[in-house]
Protein backbone atom coordinates (compact mmCIF):
# COMPACT_ATOMS: atom_id res chain seq x y z
CA UNK A 1 0.00 0.00 0.00
CA UNK A 2 1.02 3.60 -0.49
CA UNK A 3 2.14 5.37 2.63
CA UNK A 4 -0.78 6.73 4.61
CA UNK A 5 0.74 10.23 4.70
CA UNK A 6 -1.20 10.78 1.48
CA UNK A 7 -4.50 9.81 3.07
CA UNK A 8 -4.04 12.49 5.71
CA UNK A 9 -4.62 15.00 2.92
CA UNK A 10 -8.33 14.32 3.04
CA UNK A 11 -8.44 15.22 6.72
CA UNK A 12 -6.24 18.23 6.14
CA UNK A 13 -8.54 19.62 3.46
CA UNK A 14 -11.29 19.89 6.05
CA UNK A 15 -8.93 21.59 8.52
CA UNK A 16 -6.98 24.10 6.46
CA UNK A 17 -8.62 25.76 3.47
CA UNK A 18 -6.68 28.81 2.27
CA UNK A 19 -7.60 31.35 -0.39
CA UNK A 20 -5.83 32.65 -3.50
CA UNK A 21 -3.96 35.92 -3.80
CA UNK A 22 -6.01 37.37 -6.63
CA UNK A 23 -6.75 40.65 -4.86
CA UNK A 24 -5.25 40.41 -1.37
CA UNK A 25 -3.32 37.83 0.59
CA UNK A 26 -6.53 36.36 2.00
CA UNK A 27 -4.95 33.32 3.52
CA UNK A 28 -7.32 32.43 6.32
CA UNK A 29 -10.73 30.72 6.36
CA UNK A 30 -13.72 32.67 7.57
CA UNK A 31 -14.67 30.05 10.14
CA UNK A 32 -13.24 29.78 13.66
CA UNK A 33 -10.32 27.52 12.69
CA UNK A 34 -7.63 30.15 13.19
CA UNK A 35 -3.93 29.33 12.77
CA UNK A 36 -3.50 29.12 16.56
CA UNK A 37 -6.02 26.27 16.57
CA UNK A 38 -4.87 24.54 13.40
CA UNK A 39 -1.21 24.59 14.44
CA UNK A 40 -1.72 24.03 18.15
CA UNK A 41 -0.32 20.47 18.23
CA UNK A 42 2.26 18.36 16.40
CA UNK A 43 -0.61 16.42 14.83
CA UNK A 44 -2.07 19.68 13.55
CA UNK A 45 1.20 20.48 11.81
CA UNK A 46 1.26 17.04 10.20
CA UNK A 47 -2.26 17.47 8.85
CA UNK A 48 -1.47 20.99 7.65
CA UNK A 49 1.64 19.69 5.87
CA UNK A 50 -0.47 17.01 4.24
CA UNK A 51 -2.61 19.81 2.84
CA UNK A 52 0.46 21.48 1.34
CA UNK A 53 1.11 18.26 -0.57
CA UNK A 54 -2.58 17.64 -1.27
CA UNK A 55 -2.85 20.98 -3.06
CA UNK A 56 -1.44 19.34 -6.17
CA UNK A 57 -3.27 16.02 -5.84
CA UNK A 58 -6.83 17.03 -4.97
CA UNK A 59 -9.33 19.67 -6.08
CA UNK A 60 -11.43 20.53 -3.06
CA UNK A 61 -12.95 19.72 0.30
CA UNK A 62 -16.26 18.55 -1.10
CA UNK A 63 -15.13 15.72 -3.34
CA UNK A 64 -14.43 15.58 -7.08
CA UNK A 65 -17.09 18.16 -7.97
CA UNK A 66 -15.96 20.86 -5.53
CA UNK A 67 -13.06 23.18 -6.31
CA UNK A 68 -10.94 24.70 -3.56
CA UNK A 69 -9.86 27.48 -5.95
CA UNK A 70 -12.82 29.89 -6.29
CA UNK A 71 -11.61 31.23 -9.64
CA UNK A 72 -12.05 27.73 -11.17
CA UNK A 73 -15.78 27.05 -11.23
CA UNK A 74 -15.43 23.54 -12.69
CA UNK A 75 -13.57 21.45 -10.14
CA UNK A 76 -12.82 18.82 -12.77
CA UNK A 77 -10.47 21.33 -14.38
CA UNK A 78 -8.91 22.59 -11.15
CA UNK A 79 -6.52 19.72 -10.46
CA UNK A 80 -2.94 20.98 -10.61
CA UNK A 81 -1.59 18.37 -12.99
CA UNK A 82 -4.52 18.47 -15.41
CA UNK A 83 -3.99 22.20 -15.77
CA UNK A 84 -0.23 21.81 -16.18
CA UNK A 85 -0.63 18.99 -18.71
CA UNK A 86 -3.02 21.00 -20.85
CA UNK A 87 -0.65 23.96 -21.01
CA UNK A 88 2.47 21.84 -21.56
CA UNK A 89 1.18 19.22 -24.00
CA UNK A 90 -1.81 20.50 -25.99
CA UNK A 91 0.13 23.33 -27.74
CA UNK A 92 2.73 20.83 -28.99
CA UNK A 93 3.21 17.91 -31.34
CA UNK A 94 2.53 15.44 -28.53
CA UNK A 95 -1.21 15.92 -28.03
CA UNK A 96 -4.42 17.07 -29.66
CA UNK A 97 -7.91 17.06 -28.16
CA UNK A 98 -11.24 16.60 -29.91
CA UNK A 99 -13.56 18.24 -27.38
CA UNK A 100 -15.37 21.41 -28.41
CA UNK A 101 -17.64 21.92 -25.41
CA UNK A 102 -14.97 23.45 -23.19
CA UNK A 103 -14.47 27.08 -24.28
CA UNK A 104 -10.83 27.89 -24.87
CA UNK A 105 -9.54 24.34 -25.00
CA UNK A 106 -9.00 24.33 -28.76
CA UNK A 107 -6.97 27.53 -28.45
CA UNK A 108 -3.99 25.55 -27.22
CA UNK A 109 -3.12 23.49 -30.28
CA UNK A 110 -4.03 26.50 -32.40
CA UNK A 111 -1.61 28.57 -30.28
CA UNK A 112 -4.24 31.30 -30.13
CA UNK A 113 -5.15 31.63 -26.44
CA UNK A 114 -5.97 34.97 -24.83
CA UNK A 115 -5.76 36.47 -21.36
CA UNK A 116 -9.36 35.39 -20.70
CA UNK A 117 -8.80 31.70 -21.46
CA UNK A 118 -10.35 29.64 -18.64
CA UNK A 119 -7.59 27.04 -18.61
CA UNK A 120 -4.83 29.64 -18.49
CA UNK A 121 -6.70 31.23 -15.58
CA UNK A 122 -7.07 27.85 -13.91
CA UNK A 123 -3.37 27.02 -14.04
CA UNK A 124 -2.44 30.50 -12.83
CA UNK A 125 -4.77 30.50 -9.84
CA UNK A 126 -3.98 26.91 -8.90
CA UNK A 127 -0.30 27.85 -8.84
CA UNK A 128 -0.93 30.86 -6.59
CA UNK A 129 -3.12 28.72 -4.33
CA UNK A 130 -0.37 26.12 -3.90
CA UNK A 131 2.17 28.85 -3.15
CA UNK A 132 -0.12 30.49 -0.59
CA UNK A 133 -0.67 27.25 1.29
CA UNK A 134 3.08 26.63 1.42
CA UNK A 135 3.68 30.21 2.55
CA UNK A 136 1.24 29.85 5.44
CA UNK A 137 2.83 26.61 6.61
CA UNK A 138 6.29 28.17 6.43
CA UNK A 139 5.05 31.18 8.38
CA UNK A 140 3.47 29.08 11.12
CA UNK A 141 6.40 26.65 11.40
CA UNK A 142 9.06 29.24 12.19
CA UNK A 143 11.14 28.17 15.19
CA UNK A 144 9.75 30.86 17.48
CA UNK A 145 6.15 30.06 16.51
CA UNK A 146 6.62 26.35 17.23
CA UNK A 147 8.33 27.04 20.55
CA UNK A 148 5.60 29.47 21.60
CA UNK A 149 3.10 26.63 21.30
CA UNK A 150 5.10 24.46 23.68
CA UNK A 151 6.28 22.03 20.98
CA UNK A 152 9.83 20.83 21.64
CA UNK A 153 12.22 17.95 21.05
CA UNK A 154 11.48 15.35 18.39
CA UNK A 155 8.14 16.97 17.52
CA UNK A 156 9.81 20.31 16.86
CA UNK A 157 12.48 18.59 14.76
CA UNK A 158 9.80 16.88 12.66
CA UNK A 159 8.06 20.21 12.06
CA UNK A 160 11.40 21.75 11.05
CA UNK A 161 11.73 18.98 8.46
CA UNK A 162 8.22 19.67 7.19
CA UNK A 163 9.15 23.34 6.85
CA UNK A 164 12.07 22.49 4.58
CA UNK A 165 9.76 20.43 2.38
CA UNK A 166 7.22 23.26 2.25
CA UNK A 167 9.99 25.54 0.99
CA UNK A 168 10.79 22.99 -1.70
CA UNK A 169 7.14 22.73 -2.77
CA UNK A 170 6.86 26.52 -2.91
CA UNK A 171 10.00 26.64 -5.08
CA UNK A 172 8.56 23.96 -7.34
CA UNK A 173 5.29 25.85 -7.84
CA UNK A 174 7.20 29.07 -8.46
CA UNK A 175 9.16 27.19 -11.15
CA UNK A 176 5.85 26.25 -12.80
CA UNK A 177 4.71 29.90 -12.65
CA UNK A 178 8.08 31.08 -14.01
CA UNK A 179 8.01 28.59 -16.85
CA UNK A 180 4.42 29.27 -17.90
CA UNK A 181 3.87 32.95 -17.07
CA UNK A 182 7.37 34.39 -16.73
CA UNK A 183 6.63 37.31 -14.43
CA UNK A 184 4.00 36.35 -11.84
CA UNK A 185 3.04 38.10 -8.61
CA UNK A 186 5.40 37.23 -5.79
CA UNK A 187 4.62 36.53 -2.14
CA UNK A 188 6.51 34.76 0.63
CA UNK A 189 5.93 34.00 4.29
CA UNK A 190 7.07 37.53 5.15
CA UNK A 191 4.42 39.21 3.00
CA UNK A 192 1.72 41.14 4.83
CA UNK A 193 -1.54 39.23 5.25
CA UNK A 194 -4.67 40.89 3.92
CA UNK A 195 -2.90 44.17 3.21
CA UNK A 196 -0.89 45.04 0.12
CA UNK A 197 -1.53 43.59 -3.30
CA UNK A 198 1.31 41.30 -4.42
CA UNK A 199 4.08 42.90 -6.43
CA UNK A 200 5.33 41.41 -9.69
CA UNK A 201 8.71 39.74 -10.01
CA UNK A 202 10.76 39.48 -13.19
CA UNK A 203 11.49 36.07 -14.62
CA UNK A 204 15.24 36.43 -14.04
CA UNK A 205 14.75 37.52 -10.44
CA UNK A 206 12.35 34.65 -9.83
CA UNK A 207 14.92 32.23 -11.22
CA UNK A 208 17.49 33.59 -8.77
CA UNK A 209 15.02 33.25 -5.91
CA UNK A 210 14.15 29.64 -6.77
CA UNK A 211 17.82 28.75 -7.15
CA UNK A 212 18.74 30.35 -3.83
CA UNK A 213 15.87 28.63 -1.99
CA UNK A 214 16.74 25.20 -3.35
CA UNK A 215 20.44 25.57 -2.58
CA UNK A 216 19.64 26.85 0.91
CA UNK A 217 17.56 23.76 1.75
CA UNK A 218 19.45 21.12 -0.27
CA UNK A 219 21.45 19.72 2.64
CA UNK A 220 18.51 19.89 5.04
CA UNK A 221 16.24 17.74 2.88
CA UNK A 222 15.88 14.08 3.83
CA UNK A 223 18.66 12.02 2.22
CA UNK A 224 17.91 10.50 -1.16
CA UNK A 225 15.24 7.77 -1.12
CA UNK A 226 14.72 7.90 2.66
CA UNK A 227 11.55 9.96 3.00
CA UNK A 228 7.97 8.70 3.12
CA UNK A 229 6.52 7.89 -0.29
CA UNK A 230 5.16 11.02 -1.95
CA UNK A 231 7.32 13.40 0.09
CA UNK A 232 10.24 15.34 -1.34
CA UNK A 233 13.85 14.55 -0.45
CA UNK A 234 17.30 15.72 -1.51
CA UNK A 235 16.90 13.96 -4.85
CA UNK A 236 13.81 16.04 -5.70
CA UNK A 237 15.59 19.25 -4.70
CA UNK A 238 18.60 18.44 -6.87
CA UNK A 239 16.39 17.29 -9.76
CA UNK A 240 14.56 20.62 -9.78
CA UNK A 241 17.88 22.47 -9.74
CA UNK A 242 19.06 20.39 -12.70
CA UNK A 243 15.83 21.21 -14.57
CA UNK A 244 15.98 24.97 -14.00
CA UNK A 245 19.68 25.06 -14.88
CA UNK A 246 19.01 23.29 -18.20
CA UNK A 247 16.46 26.02 -19.04
CA UNK A 248 18.37 28.91 -17.48
CA UNK A 249 19.13 30.61 -20.79
CA UNK A 250 15.41 30.80 -21.56
CA UNK A 251 14.61 32.14 -18.11
CA UNK A 252 17.51 34.57 -17.64
CA UNK A 253 19.48 34.88 -20.89
CA UNK A 254 22.50 33.21 -19.27
CA UNK A 255 23.27 29.52 -19.74
CA UNK A 256 24.00 27.23 -16.80
CA UNK A 257 24.73 23.94 -18.51
CA UNK A 258 27.70 23.16 -16.29
CA UNK A 259 25.42 23.44 -13.26
CA UNK A 260 22.77 21.32 -15.00
CA UNK A 261 25.32 18.54 -15.48
CA UNK A 262 26.54 18.80 -11.88
CA UNK A 263 23.09 18.55 -10.35
CA UNK A 264 21.72 15.86 -12.64
CA UNK A 265 24.85 13.82 -11.84
CA UNK A 266 24.23 14.26 -8.11
CA UNK A 267 20.86 12.61 -8.58
CA UNK A 268 22.16 9.92 -10.91
CA UNK A 269 24.89 8.97 -8.44
CA UNK A 270 22.50 8.76 -5.49
CA UNK A 271 21.51 5.13 -6.06
CA UNK A 272 18.54 5.42 -8.41
CA UNK A 273 18.12 2.85 -11.18
CA UNK A 274 15.70 2.47 -14.08
CA UNK A 275 12.94 -0.09 -13.67
CA UNK A 276 13.37 -2.86 -16.20
CA UNK A 277 10.06 -2.51 -18.06
CA UNK A 278 9.17 0.92 -19.42
CA UNK A 279 5.52 -0.08 -19.81
CA UNK A 280 5.20 -0.38 -16.03
CA UNK A 281 6.00 3.29 -15.45
CA UNK A 282 2.40 4.50 -15.62
CA UNK A 283 0.36 1.69 -14.10
CA UNK A 284 -1.82 1.47 -10.98
CA UNK A 285 1.02 0.06 -8.89
CA UNK A 286 3.72 2.46 -10.08
CA UNK A 287 4.22 3.49 -6.46
CA UNK A 288 6.52 0.46 -6.45
CA UNK A 289 8.86 2.17 -8.94
CA UNK A 290 10.85 3.88 -6.20
CA UNK A 291 14.19 3.05 -7.80
CA UNK A 292 13.39 5.34 -10.75
CA UNK A 293 10.73 7.76 -9.52
CA UNK A 294 12.28 10.60 -7.54
CA UNK A 295 9.04 12.36 -6.59
CA UNK A 296 5.47 11.63 -7.62
CA UNK A 297 2.01 13.09 -7.20
CA UNK A 298 0.18 10.20 -5.53
CA UNK A 299 -3.32 9.52 -6.83
CA UNK A 300 -5.65 7.02 -5.22
CA UNK A 301 -8.96 5.90 -6.70
CA UNK A 302 -10.61 5.97 -3.28
CA UNK A 303 -8.79 8.69 -1.36
CA UNK A 304 -7.87 11.40 -3.90
CA UNK A 305 -10.86 11.34 -6.20
CA UNK A 306 -10.99 14.05 -8.82
CA UNK A 307 -11.43 14.38 -12.57
CA UNK A 308 -7.89 15.60 -13.12
CA UNK A 309 -4.45 14.04 -12.87
CA UNK A 310 -3.99 10.60 -14.34
CA UNK A 311 -7.75 10.00 -14.36
CA UNK A 312 -7.88 12.62 -17.12
CA UNK A 313 -4.93 11.11 -18.99
CA UNK A 314 -6.50 7.65 -18.98
CA UNK A 315 -10.13 8.50 -19.66
CA UNK A 316 -9.33 11.27 -22.12
CA UNK A 317 -7.34 8.84 -24.25
CA UNK A 318 -9.98 6.09 -24.38
CA UNK A 319 -12.34 6.01 -27.35
CA UNK A 320 -13.20 4.27 -30.58
CA UNK A 321 -12.65 0.50 -30.46
CA UNK A 322 -10.74 0.59 -27.16
CA UNK A 323 -12.23 -1.35 -24.24
CA UNK A 324 -12.08 0.81 -21.09
CA UNK A 325 -12.55 -1.95 -18.52
CA UNK A 326 -10.56 -4.89 -19.80
CA UNK A 327 -7.73 -2.74 -21.14
CA UNK A 328 -7.61 0.22 -18.77
CA UNK A 329 -9.40 -0.82 -15.57
CA UNK A 330 -11.92 2.02 -15.95
CA UNK A 331 -15.60 1.10 -16.06
CA UNK A 332 -17.94 3.99 -15.24
CA UNK A 333 -18.51 6.04 -18.41
CA UNK A 334 -14.79 6.53 -18.77
CA UNK A 335 -14.34 6.61 -22.55
CA UNK A 336 -14.04 10.37 -22.98
CA UNK A 337 -12.66 10.05 -26.55
CA UNK A 338 -10.50 13.17 -26.51
CA UNK A 339 -6.70 12.96 -26.62
CA UNK A 340 -4.57 11.60 -29.46
CA UNK A 341 -1.12 12.36 -30.82
CA UNK A 342 0.19 13.76 -34.09
CA UNK A 343 1.85 11.77 -36.89
CA UNK A 344 5.08 13.63 -36.19
CA UNK A 345 5.37 11.92 -32.81
CA UNK A 346 4.44 8.53 -34.21
CA UNK A 347 7.18 8.93 -36.83
CA UNK A 348 9.81 9.27 -34.11
CA UNK A 349 9.64 5.55 -33.52
CA UNK A 350 11.77 3.68 -36.03
CA UNK A 351 9.64 0.54 -36.25
CA UNK A 352 6.12 1.66 -37.12
CA UNK A 353 4.75 -1.78 -36.24
CA UNK A 354 5.58 -0.70 -32.67
CA UNK A 355 7.32 -3.96 -31.88
CA UNK A 356 10.83 -2.72 -31.22
CA UNK A 357 10.69 0.40 -29.06
CA UNK A 358 8.55 -0.49 -26.04
CA UNK A 359 7.89 3.21 -25.43
CA UNK A 360 5.64 3.37 -28.50
CA UNK A 361 2.30 2.77 -26.83
CA UNK A 362 -0.33 3.62 -29.43
CA UNK A 363 -3.77 2.27 -30.31
CA UNK A 364 -4.04 1.76 -34.07
CA UNK A 365 -7.23 -0.27 -34.53
CA UNK A 366 -9.77 2.04 -36.15
CA UNK A 367 -7.40 5.02 -35.88
CA UNK A 368 -5.70 6.97 -38.68
CA UNK A 369 -2.18 8.20 -38.20
CA UNK A 370 -2.92 11.39 -40.14
CA UNK A 371 -5.23 14.05 -38.72
CA UNK A 372 -7.48 15.27 -41.49
CA UNK A 373 -10.46 15.96 -39.25
CA UNK A 374 -9.21 17.51 -36.03
CA UNK A 375 -12.52 16.86 -34.27
CA UNK A 376 -12.74 13.17 -35.13
CA UNK A 377 -11.32 10.89 -32.46
CA UNK A 378 -10.36 8.34 -35.13
CA UNK A 379 -7.92 10.81 -36.70
CA UNK A 380 -4.64 10.58 -34.84
CA UNK A 381 -3.37 7.53 -33.00
CA UNK A 382 -4.70 7.04 -29.48
CA UNK A 383 -2.30 6.54 -26.58
CA UNK A 384 -2.19 3.65 -24.10
CA UNK A 385 0.67 4.81 -21.86
CA UNK A 386 -1.50 5.39 -18.77
CA UNK A 387 -3.62 2.45 -17.55
CA UNK A 388 -5.42 1.87 -14.26
CA UNK A 389 -4.14 -1.70 -14.16
CA UNK A 390 -1.31 -3.10 -12.07
CA UNK A 391 1.77 -4.74 -13.55
CA UNK A 392 0.06 -8.07 -12.76
CA UNK A 393 -3.00 -7.05 -14.79
CA UNK A 394 -5.26 -6.37 -11.79
CA UNK A 395 -7.69 -3.47 -11.97
CA UNK A 396 -7.10 -0.37 -9.88
CA UNK A 397 -9.19 -0.14 -6.74
CA UNK A 398 -11.80 2.16 -8.28
CA UNK A 399 -13.24 1.86 -11.77
CA UNK A 400 -13.92 5.58 -12.01
CA UNK A 401 -10.79 7.23 -10.60
CA UNK A 402 -7.15 6.39 -11.24
CA UNK A 403 -4.56 4.88 -8.89
CA UNK A 404 -1.72 5.82 -11.25
CA UNK A 405 0.74 8.20 -9.59
CA UNK A 406 2.28 10.96 -11.71
CA UNK A 407 6.07 11.22 -11.59
CA UNK A 408 7.22 14.82 -11.27
CA UNK A 409 10.86 13.75 -11.50
CA UNK A 410 12.31 10.44 -12.54
CA UNK A 411 15.82 9.20 -13.24
CA UNK A 412 15.44 9.07 -17.04
CA UNK A 413 15.02 12.85 -17.16
CA UNK A 414 18.28 13.28 -15.27
CA UNK A 415 20.10 11.15 -17.89
CA UNK A 416 18.66 13.36 -20.62
CA UNK A 417 19.54 16.59 -18.80
CA UNK A 418 23.13 15.49 -18.31
CA UNK A 419 23.47 14.49 -21.97
CA UNK A 420 22.01 17.72 -23.33
CA UNK A 421 24.07 19.87 -20.98
CA UNK A 422 27.25 18.17 -22.14
CA UNK A 423 26.30 18.51 -25.80
CA UNK A 424 25.70 22.24 -25.36
CA UNK A 425 28.88 22.86 -23.35
CA UNK A 426 31.77 20.41 -23.46
CA UNK A 427 32.81 21.61 -20.00
CA UNK A 428 29.53 20.27 -18.62
CA UNK A 429 30.20 16.68 -17.65
CA UNK A 430 31.80 14.03 -19.82
CA UNK A 431 30.79 13.15 -23.40
CA UNK A 432 31.40 9.40 -23.02
CA UNK A 433 29.32 9.31 -19.86
CA UNK A 434 26.55 11.34 -21.53
CA UNK A 435 26.42 8.99 -24.50
CA UNK A 436 26.33 6.04 -22.12
CA UNK A 437 23.27 7.44 -20.35
CA UNK A 438 21.41 7.78 -23.64
CA UNK A 439 22.23 4.20 -24.52
CA UNK A 440 21.01 2.99 -21.13
CA UNK A 441 17.61 4.41 -22.11
CA UNK A 442 17.84 2.76 -25.53
CA UNK A 443 18.70 -0.60 -24.05
CA UNK A 444 15.66 -0.50 -21.79
CA UNK A 445 13.43 0.65 -24.66
CA UNK A 446 14.57 -2.07 -27.07
CA UNK A 447 15.58 -4.78 -24.65
CA UNK A 448 19.05 -4.90 -26.18
CA UNK A 449 21.76 -2.67 -27.66
CA UNK A 450 20.42 -2.75 -31.24
CA UNK A 451 19.37 0.91 -31.17
CA UNK A 452 22.42 2.26 -29.35
CA UNK A 453 23.89 5.40 -30.90
CA UNK A 454 27.46 6.54 -31.45
CA UNK A 455 29.07 9.93 -30.95
CA UNK A 456 28.24 11.12 -34.48
CA UNK A 457 24.53 10.56 -33.78
CA UNK A 458 24.71 12.44 -30.48
CA UNK A 459 23.10 15.73 -31.55
CA UNK A 460 20.57 18.23 -30.25
CA UNK A 461 18.08 16.96 -32.82
CA UNK A 462 18.50 13.46 -31.38
CA UNK A 463 18.06 14.81 -27.84
CA UNK A 464 14.77 16.49 -28.73
CA UNK A 465 13.46 13.33 -30.35
CA UNK A 466 14.66 11.14 -27.51
CA UNK A 467 13.04 13.38 -24.89
CA UNK A 468 9.76 12.94 -26.78
CA UNK A 469 10.14 9.16 -26.93
CA UNK A 470 11.13 8.81 -23.29
CA UNK A 471 9.04 11.54 -21.62
CA UNK A 472 6.01 11.44 -23.93
CA UNK A 473 2.84 12.87 -22.30
CA UNK A 474 4.64 13.61 -19.02
CA UNK A 475 4.29 17.39 -19.18
CA UNK A 476 7.69 18.40 -20.59
CA UNK A 477 7.14 19.05 -24.29
CA UNK A 478 6.33 22.77 -24.45
CA UNK A 479 9.36 23.61 -22.28
CA UNK A 480 11.59 21.37 -24.42
CA UNK A 481 10.44 22.86 -27.72
CA UNK A 482 10.96 26.40 -26.44
CA UNK A 483 14.46 25.62 -25.16
CA UNK A 484 15.43 24.11 -28.51
CA UNK A 485 13.81 26.88 -30.59
CA UNK A 486 11.18 24.62 -32.14
CA UNK A 487 7.97 25.87 -30.51
CA UNK A 488 6.86 28.96 -32.44
CA UNK A 489 9.41 28.78 -35.25
CA UNK A 490 8.79 27.67 -38.85
CA UNK A 491 11.63 25.14 -39.03
CA UNK A 492 9.65 22.52 -37.13
CA UNK A 493 5.96 22.07 -37.94
CA UNK A 494 3.44 19.49 -36.85
CA UNK A 495 -0.16 18.67 -37.74
CA UNK A 496 -2.44 21.62 -37.02
CA UNK A 497 0.25 23.69 -35.32
CA UNK A 498 -1.16 27.19 -35.23
CA UNK A 499 -4.53 25.94 -36.50
CA UNK A 500 -3.23 25.04 -39.98
CA UNK A 501 -3.42 21.43 -41.17
CA UNK A 502 0.25 21.19 -42.17
CA UNK A 503 1.39 23.53 -39.41
CA UNK A 504 2.57 27.13 -39.38
CA UNK A 505 4.83 29.38 -37.35
CA UNK A 506 3.29 31.71 -34.77
CA UNK A 507 4.30 34.90 -33.00
CA UNK A 508 7.22 34.63 -30.58
CA UNK A 509 5.22 36.01 -27.65
CA UNK A 510 3.38 32.66 -27.49
CA UNK A 511 6.40 31.32 -25.61
CA UNK A 512 4.75 32.79 -22.51
CA UNK A 513 1.17 32.58 -21.35
CA UNK A 514 -0.64 35.79 -20.38
CA UNK A 515 -1.39 36.81 -16.85
CA UNK A 516 -5.18 36.42 -16.63
CA UNK A 517 -7.09 39.61 -17.33
CA UNK A 518 -8.94 39.19 -14.03
CA UNK A 519 -5.68 39.61 -12.11
CA UNK A 520 -4.44 42.44 -14.31
CA UNK A 521 -7.66 44.31 -13.53
CA UNK A 522 -7.54 43.48 -9.81
CA UNK A 523 -3.87 44.24 -9.15
CA UNK A 524 -2.37 47.51 -10.37
CA UNK A 525 1.12 46.15 -9.57
CA UNK A 526 0.95 43.74 -12.51
CA UNK A 527 2.04 44.41 -16.10
CA UNK A 528 0.77 42.08 -18.82
CA UNK A 529 3.21 39.93 -20.80
CA UNK A 530 4.07 41.32 -24.24
CA UNK A 531 1.59 40.53 -27.00
CA UNK A 532 -1.55 40.10 -24.90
Amino acid sequence: MKNNFKNLSLIAICILTLGSCQKKLDLFPTNDLTPDKVFATPDGYTKAMAKVYAAYATTGSGGPDNSDVPEITNAGFSDFYRQLWYLQELPTDEAVVRWTGDPGLQDFHNLSWSSTNDFVRGSYYRGLYCINIANEFIRQSATDKVASRGIIGADAAKIAQYRVEARFLRAYHYWVMMDLFGNPPFVTETSSIGADKPKQITRADLFNYIESELKAIENDMAPHRTNQYGRADKGACQALLARIYLNAKVYTGTEKYVEAAIYSKKVIDAGYTLISNYRNLMLADNYLNTSENILTIPYDGNFTQNYGGTTTLINGAIGGSMQPGSMFGMYDNTAWAGFRTTPEIVNLYVDLTFNSDTRAMFWTNGQNKEINDFFSFSDGLAVTKYRNKTSAGVDGKNGRFSDVDMPIFRLAEMYLIYAEANLRNSAAGDATTALGYLNILNERAYGNSSANINSSQFTLDYILKERARELFWEGHRRTDLIRLNKFVEADYLWAWKGGVKNGTSVAAYRKLYPIPLTDINANSNLTQNTGY
